[in-house]
């Protein structure tokens, strides 16, 4: 951990929490175009990326969960949520070998429980820290992701289509914002790194 002048310990995973949610960002908006631009077509794809997505966000909350000075109650929150990521990839990627449409229509419910559990551990632990960077937007994509999961498990299952073209504008909302929180959170990074 580095210290600056003064103040507490800054993380030492900080300075690298910004390129973590751009990336998440990046990899939302691209799933999300995608799902737009063919919905039909791309159902399996976007699922097949969505298991790519939720393996990478889930590794990183993880990590986070153990490097970031943040509230025991908090490493918790994005301890679950990060692990719960990570099961609900393996079981996406687990089911599509032996019946695609099955694992889409799972897909549908894991999509909703994911962005629920993300948001909510998102946002309380932006809540819980008032020192953490980029908070305001922290908070913002937890609601985002939270509304993004309650639609998605609220939405009729009788066309797939039209869950895909929901998840994708949910996917763009959300990665626009993430990109942008991301660069919230490295300018507010390098001045507490100074």
């Amino acid at each position: 951990m580095q210290t600056t002048p003064g103040s507490a310990p800054v993380p030492s995973l900080l300075p690298h929490l910004w390129k973590s949610t751009l990336l998440s960002g990046i990899l939302s908006l691209i799933l999300g175009i995608l799902i737009l631009a063919w919905p039909g077509r791309t159902v399996l794809l976007a699922a097949i990326l969505f298991g790519l997505y939720l393996l990478i966000t889930g590794i990183a909350q993880v990590v986070f969960a153990f490097s970031l000075h943040v509230s025991a109650g908090s490493r918790i929150l994005l301890f679950i949520s990060g692990a719960a990521a990570l099961i609900l990839a393996v079981l996406a990627f687990r089911h599509f070998g032996k019946d695609p449409l099955t694992a889409i229509l799972l897909l549908a419910i894991w999509i909703g429980v994911g962005f629920i559990f993300r948001g909510v551990a998102t946002t309380v632990s932006a809540i819980s820290d008032p020192a953490l960077p980029g908070r305001a937007w922290s908070i913002f994509v937890g609601v985002i992701s939270l509304l993004a999961g309650i639609v998605v498990l609220a939405s009729p299952f009788e066309s797939i289509v039209t869950l895909a073209i929901v998840v994708g504008v949910w996917f763009v909302v959300i990665g626009v914002f993430e990109c942008v929180s991301s660069f919230g959170i490295r300018k507010a990074s390098k001045t507490l790194t100074g």
